[in-house]
């Protein structure tokens, strides 16, 4: 199985709806990193305001922010390989790692509405 691990900067909301504008690159991190549930890859974010230990206990990412500081955030493993700092990846690098398709990746959730009468 293969596993992805996105280590990234202190915020406060990792959906990219927060606040006064949407961040189009934190709501497309959502929708892939959602679309990666049950399949054959493990994917997980961390972020430095909500899980400050694993920035500490995971030797390779504490050592890439001595070294390179906050500036190498995001940063990405697979398989434990640094295999990119200071960007998210793209689709079609997830779609390499993972063996989705990038309409896969990026498909929205379907929403269903529920409309209710009242008596």
């Amino acid at each position: 199985m293969k596993k992805i691990e996105i280590f990234e900067q202190a915020m406060c909301c990792p959906t990219g709806v927060c606040g006064p504008a949407i961040d189009p690159e934190l709501l497309r991190m959502s929708f892939i990193m959602n679309n990666l549930k049950n399949t054959n890859v493990s994917a997980e974010r961390f972020n430095l305001t909500n899980n400050p230990d694993i920035f500490i206990d995971n030797k390779a990412v504490n050592n890439l922010l001595i070294t390179d500081g906050m500036a190498s955030l995001p940063a990405t493993f697979v398989n434990g390989e640094l295999v990119l700092k200071g960007n998210y990846p793209t689709t079609v690098q997830f779609a390499d790692w993972s063996g989705l398709s990038e309409d896969e990746l990026l498909k929205k959730p379907k929403v269903r509405l529920s409309i209710g009468v009242n008596k």
